[in-house]
């Protein structure tokens, strides 16, 4: 009878095969949840990377974000559902392990064992790679909070960037209303007043490398005046001397030149000041923009007409009580002018008394028409009536040479004034430090 069982009996399966099919399964399982946690690492490097982009990208961080956080939640639930087969197979091993163990079989019992460390090890990579998975869920949970702060940095960058447009255009808007308001008062003959700080003062003086011992005087006005003839002439230089303010057609003077006077006997300094109408700045700025504040002396010199820039110059001086001299330059030319126009010609034989006369007619032509025309400017700008200086650089320079030119006009009545002016103002400030004393 127990031949008949022998036979009968059905032949149970292989047990070491089922295991060692099982554990592949785990660990192949295990190993996949490892690459799979390297993945969702990797995708966390790369959120951590795009979340330091500007405000451009912080929203598409938070869309990165978002995605990583679905694509670890989609991961875990395959790593749960790669449990669920492992844990599956795993109970499959269990029952075969059980299966033997009923056969009374000592290595299905040791197959069993190990299959049941299979499971646990199975379990561990489970639990690691839920570890995992809320690690990554944590982290995304943390990159959708950075892009949400990144994102209100951004909103509050821009508020303030509005804020700060908002009140540019408003200071925008008052440098415009101020600016119309000045050119109202332009128009209307309203001259700005603007009177320069304490820095700028100093900073003119060294400009013009001011000293106390010496009196400044500044040749100022219109380009092309004969700003440079005259001080020459001032100087007892002719224009093509050595050291003589170079002269031109032009206007040869685009900045401020200092001349010192060569004779030591009078402690003067002389500015050839560039001429209005070779700067682009108005009438009204000249005197500041010059820095004419500082000058001890101004010679407003002029040639064919008084303008809007002289009478600026004359109205600033008296604002600072600054002495000031109006000249006309150029008055031999002027009266050449006019004996033409009388019907003078240098290639007729007139004779010597008939150009006399018509010299002195036409000298006297001039010099009437140029003060009248001086004051009526001044009253035209509610200014005192004030004393114009007729001079040609010619009979200037023989005064200063003690000559004794024929065609004068004021030449030695300008220069006595200059000097006189200039001792005045020494002796003023002789008594002044003489009482600090």
């Amino acid at each position: 009878m127990g031949g008949f069982i022998s036979r009968d009996r059905p032949k149970a399966p292989s047990p070491s095969l089922v295991d060692i099919k099982a554990r592949q399964d785990a660990e192949a399982a295990a190993a996949q949840a490892r690459k799979d946690a390297e993945a969702a690492r990797a995708q966390i490097a790369e959120l951590i990377k795009s979340n330091q982009e500007s405000q451009q990208k912080a929203t598409e961080a938070q869309q990165a974000a978002l995605q990583a956080a679905a694509a670890s939640q989609a991961q875990a639930h395959a790593e749960m559902m790669a449990m669920v087969q492992a844990e599956r197979a795993a109970n499959e091993a269990r029952s075969l392990a059980e299966a033997a163990a009923r056969t009374s079989s000592e290595e299905a019992k040791q197959r069993a064992a190990e299959a049941e460390e299979a499971r646990k090890r199975t379990a561990a990579v489970q639990e690691q790679a839920q570890k995992d998975a809320q690690a990554a869920q944590e982290q995304a949970r943390k990159l959708q909070e950075a892009a949400n702060e990144e994102k209100k940095k951004a909103t509050a960058a821009q508020e303030a960037a509005n804020a700060s447009k908002k009140m540019a255009e408003e200071e925008v808007r008052v440098a415009n209303a101020a600016k119309a308001e000045a050119e109202l008062k332009l128009k209307e003959g309203i001259q700005p007043v603007v009177t320069p700080t304490p820095a700028e003062v100093s900073a003119a003086k060294r400009k013009v490398q001011y000293r106390e011992d010496l009196f400044h005087f500044a040749v100022a006005g219109v380009a092309g005046g004969g700003k440079s003839s005259l001080i020459n002439a001032f100087r007892g230089l002719r224009n093509k001397d050595t050291g003589s303010a170079a002269t031109g057609v032009t206007e040869t003077t685009l900045a401020m030149a200092r001349y010192a006077s060569p004779n030591a006997e009078y402690p003067y300094v002389w500015y050839d000041v560039p001429g209005a109408g070779t700067l682009k700045i108005p009438d009204w700025q000249y005197f500041n923009a010059q820095g004419l504040y500082v000058y001890d002396c101004i010679i407003v010199l002029f040639d064919n007409r008084f303008t809007m820039t002289d009478i600026a110059i004359l109205t600033n001086c008296r604002r600072f009580k600054i002495p000031t001299y109006i000249v006309r330059s150029k008055a031999d030319q002027h009266i050449r002018n006019i004996m033409k126009d009388m019907g003078y010609d240098s290639d007729d034989d007139e004779s010597e008394d008939q150009k006399k006369r018509l010299y002195q007619a036409a000298r006297e032509q001039f010099i009437q028409q140029t003060r009248q025309s001086v004051k009526d400017n001044l009253e035209n700008a509610n200014m005192p009536n004030q004393r114009v200086y007729i001079v040609s650089n010619e009979p200037m320079l023989g005064v200063v040479k003690e000559k004794r030119p024929k065609k004068v006009i004021d030449e030695i009545e300008l220069l006595n004034d200059l000097i006189g002016e200039a001792q005045t103002r020494r002796a003023r400030r002789d008594a002044e430090a003489a009482t600090t004393k």
